[in-house]
């Protein structure tokens, strides 16, 4: 098959710059043909490479005693105590999903969990964060419909819980939605694979599904702008079978039992080609690869297309020569693809062969650790306008304005969708504040969430960088766990823009200042930029995903709330209304500035609420929509009515941080007061919890009806 000639149209589709190719010239002393242009596209691309953001990255806190290992490898790990580690990572698949929204939310649960599994962890939680445009604009119920079947119906089939995540809908996501993927598993803290190869004359397999010519160029398209040509992109979107995905997953687990792995790495974007690359890069070697030996599923494939598939349920590895009838005949047994495909080399060199002809012949390094790193020009965000004064409003109707929007209603239609209780460790589901798995066999169990408030990052993104971790290390405080460490997903729009740039350099500032004051390391993440269609970017959503540790379930602070608890508020409140929900969902503005957070108070607050959990029957945090939201979510949650005593907006709805709602006996609120008291933190009583309906100040309503605006407003937006 003769390969297209290289002219200026089919490099600007590689996306490169005419400086980017030129360098690569240079670095051949050639010009490369279709297939090395082809990998140079795949390794040097934004999705890859991180050419954008890798400056600002290495500026993030990664190291602490409970770290394993950190950002680099397929996913971060920490120790959780007594030989075990837990394994996770978050990673979008933002374009695919607007594209092809089943499959691309479908593959980009497969993805993550493969990620985990790869490094020799049992999967055993996933969470998804999802960013929609306006409910009623054209495109968003395809998207949500598609985007939730396709999480459920991979998730689901492939056999583990779903235990918590986000879901918001603005404007600025009507031509990009975010499909955000977190997955954690088990490993003991001995027995951990990495991707790094070893050896020279190491043979280098193939395992899994076989290769097609899905998802072929979806790094490069996931690197790069949206516009009207969108519809010609579907065939880069990757094709997924969960039900292979999990024998993959007991094939993997099983070989890496038999002791044949050296180093093994998922093929995920940019499939063969980035795995082989950074298999040899991070162990200084060469590789070849023998392209007729892959296993492939359609007829007539090319070198280019075989290195650039991102078909699914794929995994590459360095393998022990002397246990390969072992490793053979586990992949035998789950009926998988066990391919010999090439073997490592001493030589800098990235060698491709097909059908004896060589395809590709380059410098392996300068594909992956040299790769072009960009200092992008950024401004910073001008500080917000002081706000303008925001009109009283009835609380009762501004509660209602709030749980009547899909933003701030239930999000049961959602996740009722998956399963959420496989394995049979869930501890607590989806619908109130973190999600908790039990581990098996074993007292402990370990708390997740996900958190981000893109409205406060675009007004201050440093701020909103800051609590996007505040909120997590809340969510994981408000249910009794300590806060291990975190793993980011920064959703951003262009970075040549640079605005958009000094969005991202403000958050990660924000967030590395946060995670350290925190003790809560970045240990694996991901970036997707250029989240923009005909110009026109998203808001900047760095999501934190978090986890944290309960050192014995007895310690789990739950949500029985009950007639007579008091209410009562850890934190100052100063009514901060900038940037709020009350503020965007019911004046249908977003000025003022994002809330000032506190670090030290976060930090006091949050050690505070896990030293005297044994005084507190429910807690939850307050972030969105201020104390009202939070009250009348937790008495909704367990059927009884709240009164609090303020009606004013600004003690209502105020968005002000570190601060926590708690319910307790009439005794146990005394305890905490003087507990308080000796600790030097605020805490105050601000209403209780009883009867049937929820009264702020003089105003009232059933509970009865609130429950059924919160309980239907989504399913009525989308059914």
């Amino acid at each position: 098959m003769t390969e297209p000639e290289i002219t200026p149209e089919l490099i600007k589709a590689h996306g490169f710059t005419l400086d980017e190719y030129a360098e690569v010239k240079r670095i051949l002393n050639r010009d490369p043909n279709y297939t090395e242009m082809g990998i140079f596209s795949a390794m040097w691309n934004e999705h890859c490479s991180y050419k954008s953001s890798k400056k600002w990255l290495r500026t993030l806190p990664t190291e602490g005693p409970q770290v394993i290992c950190g950002p680099g490898e397929n996913a971060g790990v920490v120790d959780i105590g007594d030989g075990q580690a837990l394994v996770f990572k978050m990673e979008s698949h933002n374009h695919p999903s607007y594209i092809e929204p089943y499959q691309g939310a479908a593959t980009g649960v497969g993805g993550i969990l493969r990620d985990v599994f790869t490094m020799g962890a049992r999967p055993i939680a996933a969470m998804n964060a999802l960013s929609f445009g306006r409910p009623d604009h054209p495109k968003t119920r395809q998207l949500v419909h598609g985007v939730v079947a396709g999480v459920g119906g991979y998730g689901n089939c492939f056999g583990v819980p779903t235990i918590g995540g986000e879901v918001r809908f603005d404007a600025a996501y009507d031509g990009n939605c975010l499909v955000n993927a977190f997955a954690a598993g088990l490993a003991d803290a001995d027995k951990i694979f990495y991707s790094a190869a070893s050896g020279v004359g190491m043979p280098v397999v193939y395992l899994g599904a076989k290769t097609g010519r899905d998802g072929v160029g979806g790094a490069t398209m996931a690197s790069a702008e949206f516009d009207d040509t969108i519809e010609e992109k579907r065939p880069t979107v990757q094709v997924g079978d969960p039900f292979t995905e999990k024998r993959l997953m007991e094939a993997t687990l099983e070989l890496m039992a038999t002791g044949a792995v050296i180093s093994i790495q998922d093929m995920g974007a940019a499939g063969l080609t980035c795995s082989a690359v950074e298999m040899g890069d991070k162990g200084g070697l060469g590789v070849r690869l023998d392209l007729e030996n892959v296993p492939q599923r359609e007829p007539n494939m090319t070198a280019y297309e075989m290195m650039l598939s991102e078909s699914q349920e794929r995994m590459l590895m360095v393998l022990k020569p002397e246990l390969e009838a072992e490793a053979r005949a586990v992949f035998d047994k789950w009926d998988l693809d066990f391919a010999i495909v090439g073997e490592t080399m001493a030589e800098d060199r990235f060698l491709i062969v097909h059908n004896g002809e060589v395809k590709a012949d380059l410098p392996l390094s300068k594909l992956a650790s040299t790769a072009p790193e960009y200092d992008r020009p950024w401004v910073e965000t001008p500080a917000a306008a002081p706000l303008a004064d925001v009109p009283g409003i009835d609380p009762i109707d501004g509660l209602r304005a709030l749980i009547s929007d899909p933003n701030y209603a239930s999000k049961a239609w959602v996740y009722e969708q998956y399963d959420t209780m496989v394995m049979a460790d869930s501890a607590r589901t989806p619908g109130f504040g973190s999600g908790i798995v039990r581990v098996h066999g074993t007292d402990k169990a370990l708390a997740f969430t996900s958190d981000v408030t893109p409205r406060y990052v675009k007004a201050n993104p440093f701020e909103g960088g800051k609590q996007a971790v505040a909120e997590a290390y809340r969510n994981l405080c408000a249910v009794g766990a300590r806060p291990l460490a975190t793993t980011d997903n920064m959703n951003f729009g262009n970075p040549e823009k640079p605005e958009i740039m000094g969005q991202f350099v403000g958050a990660i500032k924000g967030i590395g200042a946060a995670v350290k004051a925190l003790d809560m390391p970045i240990v694996s993440g991901n970036v997707s930029l250029y989240n923009e269609t005909d110009g026109t970017g998203i808001l900047p959503t760095p999501t934190i995903g978090a986890v944290g540790l309960l050192d014995h379930t007895d310690d789990i602070i739950g949500t029985q709330v009950r007639d007579g608890h008091v209410a009562l508020v850890l934190g100052d409140t100063t009514g901060h209304l900038g940037q709020s929900a009350l503020l965007a969902q019911v004046f249908r503005r977003t000025d003022g500035d994002a809330p000032h957070v506190d670090l030290d108070a976060e930090r006091a607050h949050g050690d505070f609420i896990r030293a005297n959990r044994a005084l507190i029957k429910a807690c939850t945090d307050l972030s969105d929509g201020g104390l009202a939201l939070a009250a009348f979510e937790l008495a909704e949650s367990a059927g009884v009515g709240v009164t609090i005593d303020a009606d004013d907006t600004p003690t209502l709805f105020g968005e002000d941080q570190a601060r926590y709602l708690i319910a307790c006996n009439f005794d146990e609120a005394e305890a905490l007061m003087s507990a308080a008291g000796a600790a030097g933190v605020p805490l105050i009583t601000v209403g209780s919890f009883g009867g049937d309906q929820v009264t702020f100040g003089s105003t009232s309503a059933p509970l009865a009806e609130l429950s059924e605006v919160y309980r239907s407003a989504f399913a009525a937006a989308f059914e």
